[in-house]
């Protein structure tokens, strides 16, 4: 029999147990066979010695995590109890990763997996940057976090965010409501990340004053955008001669960060997308990098990682079985063009 307390220190208790104590109870459904008793900042587990120790470690794990994150939310305590590890791939808030912005309170802004930190690197050395992967691993809320850092430090005067409205052929007249009506659809994501960053009054101010200015990527033919931080998102759904107007819309002081998931690509079947074209041939250019995020940055719901992983295996799956028909369909019509050559050579050999 073994007894532990532990003493929870320079945390919100509620953060850490929950509201009426949904937190704490997902502890306790995860050990069964140990009591684990809460009286103030006190906690007190006792069972088997095995079971007390591994229950003292997930406990100490989610102090931890809400120490450092400012928040521990169920989802992430049911991926720890499920034997996930978020400190694997995800950073702790600690000195050594610097904080990308203060958002709405204060709240610290950084990175949270390795890759998402190689994002904020590579932004800081380049000009242009190709942050490639699936859904859910902060692609766009990391590069918001960049613009908006951008320009608090004034090293741009404005920030411009834009993505194809691929849905609607960039053709938005039969959607409902005026202009703003048509296209907000389309650019929520990038709205959610700025509300998390500016208060309500400040970031309606900047957009009043096109200080901050969204609009789908067709707006953006003709102009020349400078002293600005560029976010295109979505941009799987442009075309070749899309990616090519926006790149070569940039001024001379100009940054920008190209989002994408290449697995998720909306565009009518006969056009393919110019995002993979784009990295190919300007991706060993000086002043232009690449980032690669996979299902192990996911940082949404724990299921959004096995959900990406198991159409990832299913798409390899299929590809593997169109090699194999393609080889046997490439066999079979070397086999016929064998069988053609036999019977010419016979009937010359008469």
């Amino acid at each position: 029999m073994s007894e532990i307390i532990l003493t929870i220190e320079d945390v919100d208790l509620v953060a850490l147990y929950g509201e009426k104590n949904v937190k704490l109870n997902l502890l306790r459904q995860a050990f069964p066979d140990i009591t684990i008793t809460s009286r103030g900042n006190n906690v007190k587990l006792a069972g088997e010695k095995k079971y007390t120790q591994k229950a003292k470690s997930k406990l100490e794990a989610m102090v931890k995590m809400l120490r450092n994150d400012k928040e521990l939310t169920t989802h992430t305590v049911t991926d720890l109890l499920n034997g996930g590890n978020p400190y694997e791939v995800r950073l702790s808030n600690g000195p050594g990763n610097a904080t990308i912005v203060h958002g709405r309170n204060g709240k610290p802004i950084k990175a949270k997996t390795q890759n998402q930190r190689k994002l904020v690197e590579a932004a800081d050395r380049n000009d242009v940057v190709f942050a490639i992967g699936p859904a859910g691993t902060g692609k766009t809320y990391t590069a918001v976090a960049l613009a908006v850092r951008a320009l608090k430090n004034k090293i741009v005067k404005k920030i411009v965010l834009t993505r194809p409205a691929v849905e609607a052929g960039e053709s938005l007249g039969f959607l409902p409501g005026d202009l703003k009506d048509k296209i907000d659809p389309y650019l929520r994501p990038l709205y959610d990340g700025l509300e998390d960053m500016f208060p309500a009054e400040k970031l309606k101010f900047f957009m009043e004053n096109r200080i901050i200015e969204i609009a789908p990527l067709a707006f953006m033919r003709g102009r020349t955008l400078d002293n600005a931080f560029i976010i295109l998102d979505e941009a799987q759904n442009t075309t070749t001669t899309q990616i090519k107007m926006f790149l070569t819309r940039l001024g001379p002081t100009a940054k920008c960060i190209i989002t994408g998931d290449l697995s998720q690509v909306d565009l009518p079947f006969s056009q393919k997308s110019g995002l993979r074209r784009a990295i190919d041939l300007l991706g060993h250019l000086e002043g232009i990098s690449a980032v690669y995020l996979t299902a192990d940055d996911v940082v949404r719901h724990r299921l959004v990682k096995e959900i990406i992983k198991a159409y990832a295996k299913s798409d390899e799956l299929r590809q593997e079985e169109k090699f194999k028909k393609d080889d046997e369909r490439r066999q079979k019509r070397l086999e016929r063009a064998e069988r053609r050559k036999d019977g010419d050579d016979g009937e010359s050999s008469t």
